[in-house]
């Protein structure tokens, strides 16, 4: 798998294959597709390591041999030094050096690996994440979710270290071991595999218990953190209802809770690692100790001793290791598996790769018999059709719930129908990719959505590769230049967090700055003036009225008066269009719309007064 920068994003970079839900099957994807070279060089240098490292008892046991073979025999003034000991001592130094080439080796393998693989996958995570349905970020915080993508890189790499290095350890320093022992005594070698087998299921089934109280621990923290972030983020209403010591007495309350989790984690703790210490203590006591024996029987030479007692230190601080990295790579499964749960689910909308792009000649939009419903509640549509013909201005209205911005997320592909189907010169959009799609569609809404950036960049979002006076020329038009020139920054001036350093008036202007740089053939408005004072609003519609030649036009509208001069108003009610017309002809109808237009100019405008945006109106056949 190659490394994912900027210049290599392209889009048969991010058309992946379906991630796997499985922490094995994900890791082993990824390792497969573009590591499984590093990954068997860092087992092999990870195995070198520690295979040289388990051949130093060797060399210890033929340096003291050669040693206690020149005890007494050497001639007074006789060089210290002979063949047999320089031999022994260089081959110990040459295993000791060679090892720690190899542990170097392997860190550097790692150096090119770890990072690499790290970003792969949060990539392919965010890939797939961001693919999903708004339902589904409406139904998950954003920080959690980003999050989420991070922590699977991360605990991946950890998995994959203590798969490629301690569990190989253990492993090569196990069979040099009993190999060794058996030399010396059978006796040991045995007592080598039993004790290392009780110890490392122990170790896990400590572990596994143990991860449940750091859980339980981790939720405390979560819910302390929500608690205080959501105190933060209204910090404004406690000031103005002077609550501050109410909510910080509930905050200390949730922290006794974080405590009480925090003391039994760590006590379990605390008791996990003296058991465990101590019995890796008493192996290494006994080893030693029955070594003892036998040397002093004359059975073991002084050299198969310091073989033995090399061994023991050897092998037990491996075992040690491992069994403290068990909780470790437990807990980094557990997050890898929670964030696959939450993040690798089917699209609720699928969009495969290989669909056609959607090709807008005239921007006629057809409604066929379409039904929706709500997960959980009533239908929204049940048989809806509707023609919108090229360059038709709509206007939607009626009261809240009738399926007006339904009905736009729908065109939008937001939501899936479930009966019918949707199309934009007679192309079914089920049936193109979705990018394009939302390239024909451009959308001002009623809460825009910035990014923490620029004034600049916000506004060039709406055009890839948008030069600056493209972006001079959209602001001018959706007269926000003024105030952005007014700020220090000008259009440098970065908007904070979703926009918070700009007024609702101001971001709702950016937004439609960004949708006259966008220059779609679609063009949706969902209240989009509800922000602006009047005086702005009048400039808006006047800019709104260029932006609508050789455009279709569908607008979501409360204020009656911002769409009279609109070609058709379809009142809605739930979920069906009630009548249909321009302004003029559903006035002389004396319905629901001239109700409701009543109600809103409370007898201070005249029945045919119109809106900033013109006048006129075209009768159209809408299909029942």
């Amino acid at each position: 798998m190659p490394t994912l920068t900027p210049s290599t994003l392209t889009p048969s970079t991010l058309t992946p294959s379906a991630l796997p839900s499985s922490p094995w099957r994900f890791l082993w994807m990824f390792v497969r597709d573009g590591f499984l070279g590093r990954a068997i060089l860092l087992n092999l240098a990870a195995a070198g390591g520690i295979g040289l490292m388990g051949m130093e008892p060797v060399a210890m046991r033929g340096l003291v041999d050669a040693l206690a073979g020149l005890s007494g025999n050497q001639p007074a003034g006789s060089p210290g030094w002979t063949a047999e000991v320089m031999r022994w001592f260089l081959l110990l130094g040459g295993l000791w050096i060679a090892s720690a080439l190899f542990n170097r080796l392997r860190e550097l393998v790692d150096l090119h690996t770890s990072p690499a693989l790290r970003h792969a996958i949060q990539v392919r995570l965010f890939d797939h994440l961001i693919d999903h349905s708004p339902r589904y970020f409406q139904d998950n915080f954003a920080g959690n979710l980003g999050q989420k993508v991070k922590q699977a890189g991360q605990s991946a790499i950890q998995i994959l270290e203590i798969l490629t290095n301690d569990i190989i350890r253990i492993v090569v320093i196990l069979a040099i071991g009993l190999t060794l022992l058996a030399s010396a005594q059978t006796l040991f070698a045995g007592l080598l595999v039993g004790w290392t087998a009780a110890h490392l299921t122990l170790s896990a089934l400590l572990a596994r218990r143990c991860l449940r109280l750091s859980h339980a621990f981790s939720e405390e923290v979560s819910s302390t953190t929500g608690r205080m972030v959501d105190v933060i983020a209204n910090a404004e209403l406690v000031r103005a209802f002077a609550r501050r010591r109410q909510e910080l007495a509930g905050l200390s309350d949730a922290l006794t809770g974080e405590i009480d989790r925090s003391k039994e984690l760590r006590w379990f703790l605390t008791r996990m690692w003296f058991w465990l210490f101590n019995a890796l203590l008493v192996f290494q006591i006994t080893l030693i100790g029955l070594a003892v024996s036998e040397a002093t029987a004359g059975r073991m030479s002084v050299g198969d001793f310091a073989m033995v007692f090399s061994l023991a230190s050897i092998v037990g601080a491996n075992v040690w290791g491992l069994s403290t990295r068990m909780l470790g790579f437990f807990e980094q499964l557990g997050i890898l598996s929670g964030a696959l749960e939450l993040i690798v689910r089917p699209h609720e909308i699928p969009d495969p790769p290989g669909r056609p792009d959607l090709a807008v000649t005239e921007g006629a939009i057809r409604f066929e018999d379409v039904r929706f419903a709500h997960p959980g509640g009533g239908a929204v549509f049940d048989g809806l059709s509707l023609i919108i013909r090229p360059g038709e201005r709509v206007a939607l209205v009626g009261p809240s719930g009738a399926g007006k911005s339904t009905l736009v997320r729908l065109l939008r592909r937001q939501f899936p129908v479930q009966g019918g189907r949707i199309l934009i010169d007679g192309q079914d959009i089920a049936e193109v990719s979705l990018a394009s799609l939302n390239r024909a569609v451009a959308e001002v809404p009623q809460l825009p959505s910035l990014f923490h950036r620029s004034i600049r960049d916000n506004i060039a979002y709406g055009s890839e590769g948008a030069g600056d006076d493209a972006i001079r020329a959209a602001a001018a038009r959706a007269h926000c230049d003024r105030f952005i020139e007014g700020r220090a920054g000008g259009y440098d001036t970065v908007v904070g967090e979703r926009g918070i350093q700009l007024s609702g008036g101001e971001r709702q202007r950016v937004a439609i700055a960004r949708a006259f740089l966008k220059d779609a053939p679609i063009l949706v408005l969902d209240e989009a003036t509800s922000s602006l004072d009047s005086e702005t609003e009048h400039l808006i519609q006047d800019a709104l009225l260029g932006l609508f030649e050789g455009r279709t036009v569908i607008a979501i509208a409360h204020r009656l008066s911002t769409v009279t001069g609109m070609d058709r108003i379809l009142y809605m009610e739930a979920g069906r269009i009630l009548e249909d017309g321009d302004h003029a002809t559903l006035l002389r109808r004396d319905g629901p719309y001239a109700r409701l237009w009543r109600r809103q100019v409370g007898g201070f405008l005249p029945d045919d007064a119109g809106s900033a945006m013109g006048t006129g109106a075209t009768d159209m056949e809408k299909v029942r």
